[in-house]
């Protein structure tokens, strides 16, 4: 899989726990760090299903 389809993913992901935060009423500052921590979270797992295995 490529890694455009992992951060596609992702950002919906992000973007619908984000709405659904604000739908709850949760802090503004607390949804901000949310993102921030799911972003990261999908970079490293796009990173890691991506990548391709150096030769030995």
């Amino acid at each position: 899989m490529s890694f455009a389809l992992y951060l596609i993913g992702y950002l919906l992901f992000i973007a619908g726990v984000a709405y659904a935060a604000h739908l709850a009423h949760v802090p503004q500052h607390w949804i901000f760090a949310l993102i921030l921590v799911l972003a990261g979270a999908g970079v490293l797992t796009g990173v890691k299903n991506t990548r391709h295995k150096d030769p030995a």
